[in-house]
């Protein structure tokens, strides 16, 4: 069979279980079967596959049309213009999270902090961008941190980088000038309305607090307010309807300058916050 007839196979298997984005998605899970770039996939059309290919491929569209995320399939995602692997211990990176980096990278910093590091996106990402600062990132789950540590090692930046189980600030010592974080803020009402993408293949941990939403940023609140330089910035990643909620949730804790950020959408997405008599 060639690229291009299994391709229009693939393609009409999505849509018919409904999936947005068939035809790319298709292109997507091609070039991943041929260990190719998804730009390439045009010049090698009438191409044969051979067995092994073509099976391989189409076990992908099977696992796609079950709703399974590509990321999920071919064990990686692009974010911020690297590629990170993914498995299912850890979230899959959201392009609206990348305006936390924009946001991040808008100023200088030595020593960031990444709390629920997950894949480790955000904290080597901002690593990568500032090769002269250095960082911790901690997660409660230990899969998770392999998965932060496979990304490390792939990006050459495991000399710039502490990865450590911790429960938030647990085991966090020391005070940072960045401390970042996209923790769990989908209340457990909201869970039964997510798409299976989400719903099935994300670690539950990483999408709710079983509560409110809010839970999470209460237990962060103290914890920055002890370990943020006196100079220094905290960036959260939100839900859109949050902002009001968890700027309160800070202020209670102390004193702190708020700026919400929007993402692309236009939607309230980071949440900066510096103490009142930060000097910058």
């Amino acid at each position: 069979m060639k690229v291009q007839d299994a391709l229009a196979i693939g393609r009409d298997k999505l849509a018919h279980n409904e999936i947005d984005g068939a035809a790319r998605d298709a292109r997507w899970l091609m070039a991943a079967s041929l260990g190719v770039k998804r730009d390439r996939i045009s010049l090698i059309l009438c191409n044969d596959l051979s067995e092994k290919e073509e099976s391989v491929f189409f076990h992908h569209i099977v696992r796609r049309g079950h709703n399974e995320p590509i990321s999920c399939i071919i064990q990686g995602r692009d974010f911020f213009g690297r590629w990170f692997h993914i498995t299912k211990d850890v979230l899959d990176p959201r392009p609206e999270t990348e305006c936390l980096i924009e946001v991040a990278l808008q100023k200088k910093f030595d020593a960031v902090l990444d709390l629920g590091t997950g894949s480790g996106c955000i904290l080597l990402t901002l690593l990568a961008e500032r090769p002269e600062a250095s960082g911790v990132g901690t997660d409660k789950s230990t899969k998770a941190l392999a998965v932060a540590e496979w990304n490390a090692k792939d990006l050459g930046l495991t000399d710039q980088c502490a990865l450590i189980e911790s429960d938030w600030f647990h085991a966090v010592e020391g005070t940072f000038d960045l401390i970042v974080s996209n923790p769990p803020y989908i209340s457990e009402e909201e869970m039964k309305g997510l798409a299976p993408e989400v719903l099935n293949f994300d670690p539950r941990m990483a999408l709710t607090d079983e509560g409110d939403g809010l839970g999470e940023y209460r237990k962060l609140a103290a914890g920055i307010v002890a370990h943020l330089k006196p100079d220094g910035r905290a960036l959260l990643e939100i839900g859109p309807a949050q902002a009001d909620d968890v700027i309160e949730i800070f202020n209670l804790a102390g004193s702190f300058n708020s700026i919400v950020h929007k993402d692309l959408d236009g939607r309230d997405r980071v949440i900066e916050l510096s103490f009142v008599n930060n000097p910058g």
